[in-house]
């Protein structure tokens, strides 16, 4: 059974339809989440990427891991419905083979090092247990009124 299903996950992350990219939550404690995407033949993506050889992106696969690395951070905050976490760095992205529609990314992320506005993790994709994709992500709470104005 899920910790969180897609309807709880819609109540912590702000992003929606094409560009929500965690299905469930089925691990999670205060250092570690761990979250899946199914990769199906209907992601708008495989339209342009590649239409003969269908291939999530790895932007879209970091994505997917740092949505996840979202839902811990904001899970654990009182007053999430008024924050937003903003990715503000990647680091040690590696791919190390394609994801295909069929596949079931488990993205598994761990907390490196938090402050009180700011969170580093680590984390891997694999599918069936092999590994896909590794990266580290820095991302920074941010009020949703200050998050929308220009700098």
């Amino acid at each position: 059974m899920p910790i969180l299903d897609i309807n709880e996950i819609r109540r912590i992350l702000p992003h929606r339809y094409p560009l929500l990219l965690v299905d469930r939550i089925v691990e999670m404690d205060a250092e570690r989440v761990v979250g899946i995407k199914n990769v199906t033949n209907t992601e708008p993506f495989f339209n342009g990427h590649f239409p003969d050889f269908p291939v999530m992106p790895g932007v879209l696969i970091v994505e997917a891991m740092a949505q996840a690395a979202g839902v811990l951070v904001l899970k654990q905050i009182p007053d999430r419905e008024k924050k937003l976490v903003l990715l503000v760095s990647i680091d040690h992205a590696r791919f190390r083979r394609p994801v295909v529609p069929g596949d079931q990314l488990r993205l598994e992320m761990c907390i490196v090092k938090r402050k009180a506005s700011v969170a580093k993790l680590a984390g891997r994709a694999t599918v069936d247990g092999v590994l896909v994709a590794e990266a580290e992500v820095m991302c920074k709470l941010a009020d949703k009124e200050e998050a929308g104005t220009d700098a």
